[in-house]
């Protein structure tokens, strides 16, 4: 098999991950849906291995790159989600009151936001669309990037999702929190006006987990456990710094994101710290992903795959 430089970083970062995911779920005893999680994992197993083909045999660089990218992106996906769960039942106190009142202090309360929109229900319907368009977003632009050749923007993005998801797990750990919507209750009126992604329903799960920590592992009921940092504010971070500059792509994704950052108050139920502590992770994560992207620069020198379209 042959990996680029920061294939193979991520690479061993998912090594290291499934490692102490195997090992923990053993030690918790914890069941896990085999077949669910096999299928999955399959697939990105699948799409890195179609990749090395187009690399080894068919030596087609761009479409490897744009191929092995989106497997390595599943792969530490689903990885990365069970390795959340690890940390569960929580060791250490949510801190969800305190970050409640540093929303208070800068004026945002959610209950608030979510009555207000529902006087606007098509405008709830569609931040419901646009809040689970985040994936595939950072799909298309992992397609985009290897597609025009970008190999080292393709693997900083790569690693700045890497490192960010790992950043944003250990802060959570440290510091437990789920959200405005695991701490507010909604009227009737509110919940039946629109669809809502993340209701107080959601949060009283998280709440649970949080207590009692889980005993059975499916893809099928896995929940989003972090809400300060806000990792779907790393990811639209991520769409809006590395989209290509393409005439209809770049648009799409600047206006998408532009009703994300609502969207991930209203449907997410986040608080507005959170989305804060996200950007700040995404930055960090950008700046971790750039220092050793530099390091590795010289390695992609040697090769001959395309840099750039």
């Amino acid at each position: 098999m042959r990996f680029l430089p920061g294939e193979w970083f991520v690479v061993r970062i998912i090594l290291v991950l499934a490692a102490l995911d195997a090992v923990l779920l053993y030690f918790k005893n914890i069941q896990v849906d085999v077949v669910g999680y096999a299928s999955m994992v399959g697939i990105g197993l699948f799409l890195v291995a179609a990749g090395q083909y187009y690399r080894v045999v068919r030596n087609e660089g761009r479409l490897a790159l744009a191929v092995i990218a989106a497997g390595l992106f599943v792969l530490f996906t689903i990885i990365g989600s069970i390795f959340n769960y690890m940390f569960l039942p929580n060791t250490f106190a949510p801190v969800d009151v305190f970050l409640m009142q540093v929303d208070e202090a800068m004026g945002y309360h959610w209950p608030s936001l979510l009555i207000w929109i529902s006087n606007y229900p098509w405008f709830g319907a569609f931040l419901y669309q646009v809040y689970f368009t985040c994936l595939p977003q950072l799909l298309v632009i992992i397609l985009a990037l290897g597609f025009v050749g970008q190999a080292q923007k393709l693997h900083l993005f790569l690693l700045t999702g890497v490192i960010g998801a790992l950043l944003a797990i250990v802060i959570w750990a440290l510091f437990p929190n789920f959200g405005a919507k695991s701490f507010y209750d909604l009227p009737q009126s509110v919940l039946g006006a629109f669809p809502i992604a993340v209701t107080p329903a959601y949060g009283d799960a998280l709440l649970a987990l949080s207590r009692d920590g889980v005993d059975y592992l499916s893809p099928k009921n896995v929940l989003g456990l972090i809400g300060f940092p806000s990792f779907h504010t790393v990811m639209a971070c991520m769409s809006v710094c590395f989209v290509p500059r393409h005439l209809i792509l770049m648009p799409v994704i600047f206006c998408l994101n532009a009703f994300m950052a609502l969207a991930i108050l209203v449907q997410g139920g986040h608080r507005l710290i959170d989305m804060i502590g996200g950007v700040g992770v995404f930055a960090i994560a950008y700046a971790l992903s750039g220092m050793t992207m530099r390091r590795l620069s010289g390695a992609y020198h040697k090769i001959s795959e395309p840099q750039a379209a």
